[in-house]
């Protein structure tokens, strides 16, 4: 999929091969000196990035240098430093594709790379033996056959267990197949020169490779904060004709395009210091669809990560800006949500405490809150995805944008009336209030910080500001006045917008679920 630019360069949307981008005339940013500082650098590498940020590329860039294809690095960083460009066996595993939801989805998946290295390499196996043992024969085959030390990249090694719960009979099961076929990555030390496995989390990293103790994880190494996703440098030097084009199409300059380039998806940090980093795909999607919005989503939604956020009961409002330690950020276990965000991409850094050694982390980009509160509201309120549905978003965001309050607050009361079962939590409320905002496309500002306290939620348009103060089973008296007392107002004192003040109550009791509120607007 690609769309031929004004100076004859093409998209390379959806496509993984380096071969293919190079020897098809896609444009190329290059990141070949990553790729010969880690083949020189190391011999077991890890890296964990979200989807969609170039993983899948960078493997097939590993995968041509180390079978000799100089001829399709020519002009690029690493053509000019020293290297061997000596021809290695590579065996090449991606699990982007499989059967997953299948019970033995997994196994079929080995076996298929198995059978197909098998074959190319002429080796004849009882293919009946487990698959273990004939990974490791495979290992040591091609190096007896070649005279070679073998090369082995895994692509994406976490996807045949990210949609299960770990708590499940086949979670058990495949995680413990998997780490007894990664267990020759160490016990064939001898065989392997170079070995590299990439997925989206790190969360089953310890438990799935315990055993390989020599797995160097650069994930958060600052040297390579920009081995995936584009650099703002990167962007304007190779789609300059696209950023024209894009500005063009919405009538402003180029300077103010890539504003709102930035504004949608860069943002991503890796590590305690360095560059932000843009997500190639949905910055391609934009340049090629001339439309700014939401890629990220349409390409495939890891739905796990929506419901266990739901079901952990985490306040979202807490989400950015909150802090964590290195030792959190990396825990093993699916039950550490902000953990898992962190490694799946929702949340990144935002700054680092070097005193205190912790981390501050927010929503990377517009692209990513908008497209997180698109795909968690439907598992609070399913009505919203329909378009006659008085609960439907659009009518949430002309509420805001019109100033109209009082609409907005008779809607989500309307909705909490709705909602099945009893004995919900406070933070179910909270949630819905801030996703219909985030939603709504304004900018919504949870728990902000002033000298006096911490507001609830700030929702900001063109027009109007909203300042909340929520309650639970308490009174409504006691969320207006502090408000007051606490001065939330008080940093819009020079604004020229009309000024809303919200005091809400909700009330979940045995026969009784409904919302208090009311609704003053700030005179000046």
């Amino acid at each position: 999929m690609a769309e031929q630019t004004i100076d004859g360069r093409v998209y390379p949307i959806g496509i993984q091969s380096f071969q293919k981008i190079i020897q098809e005339g896609y444009t190329y940013v290059d990141k070949t000196f990553f790729v010969a500082k880690l083949v020189k650098e190391g011999q077991y590498i890890f890296l964990s990035r979200p989807r969609r940020f170039g993983k899948s590329l960078l493997l097939s860039t590993i995968h041509a240098y180390f079978e000799g294809h100089r001829e399709l690095f020519k002009g690029l960083a690493i053509d000019s430093l020293d290297m061997d460009w000596t021809p290695r066996p590579v065996l090449h595993f991606d699990f982007n594709n499989g059967k997953y939801d299948q019970p033995h989805g997994l196994e079929e998946k080995l076996k298929e790379h198995l059978d197909q290295y098998e074959t190319i390499y002429g080796l004849s196996y009882d293919t009946s033996i487990n698959i273990v043992t004939r990974f490791e024969r495979l290992i040591r085959g091609v190096h007896n056959k070649t005279g070679k030390k073998v090369v082995i990249l895994v692509d994406e090694y976490d996807k045949p267990l990210l949609n299960l719960e770990e708590d499940s009979e086949l979670y058990e099961k495949r995680q413990n197949m998997l780490k007894g076929f990664f267990s020759n990555l160490k016990s064939l030390d001898d065989y392997i020169e170079f070995g590299m496995l990439t997925g989206v989390a790190r969360f089953s990293k310890v438990s799935i490779f315990s055993d390989l103790n020599n797995l160097n994880d650069i994930s958060m190494y600052e040297q390579f904060q920009e081995i995936c996703g584009w650099t703002e440098e990167e962007l304007t030097s190779n789609f300059s004709t696209g950023i024209a084009e894009l500005a063009r199409k919405r009538h402003e300059t180029p300077e103010q395009t890539v504003r709102e380039l930035r504004n949608y998806y860069d943002g991503y940090l890796f590590s305690e210091e360095g560059t932000r980093m843009y997500n190639p795909y949905s910055v391609m999607k934009a340049l090629y669809s001339k439309i700014i919005k939401p890629y990220w989503f349409e390409s495939g939604t890891p739905t796990f990560i929506a419901k266990r956020i739901k079901k952990s009961g985490i306040n979202l409002q807490s989400l950015d800006g909150q802090t964590q330690t290195y030792s959190r950020l990396i825990a093993v276990g699916t039950n550490n949500i902000t953990a898992l965000m962190f490694q799946t991409g929702y949340l990144t850094i935002s700054s680092y405490d070097f005193r205190r050694q912790r981390y501050t982390l927010c929503f990377p980009n517009r692209e990513v809150e908008v497209g997180f509160a698109e795909n968690l509201l439907p598992l609070y309120i399913p009505s919203t995805e329909k378009a006659d549905s008085p609960f439907n978003v659009e009518r949430f965001k002309d509420d805001l944008f019109d100033g109209e309050p009082e609409s907005f607050m008779e809607r989500l009361e309307a909705i909490f009336k709705s909602l099945p079962g009893e004995d919900h939590q406070e933070s179910t409320y909270r949630a819905i209030t801030y996703l219909l905002c985030v939603l709504s496309g304004t900018e919504a500002i949870p728990e902000r910080h002033s000298y006096k306290g911490r507001s609830d939620l700030e929702v900001l348009t063109h027009d109007y500001v909203y300042l909340f103060e929520f309650k639970y089973n308490k009174s409504l008296q006691e969320a207006m006045e502090q408000i007051y007392s606490r001065d939330y107002a008080g940093r819009y004192g020079k604004d020229n917008r009309k000024i809303y003040l919200i005091g809400a109550n909700y009330v979940e009791k045995k026969d009784e679920r409904k919302l208090e509120y009311r609704i003053e607007e700030l005179t000046r």
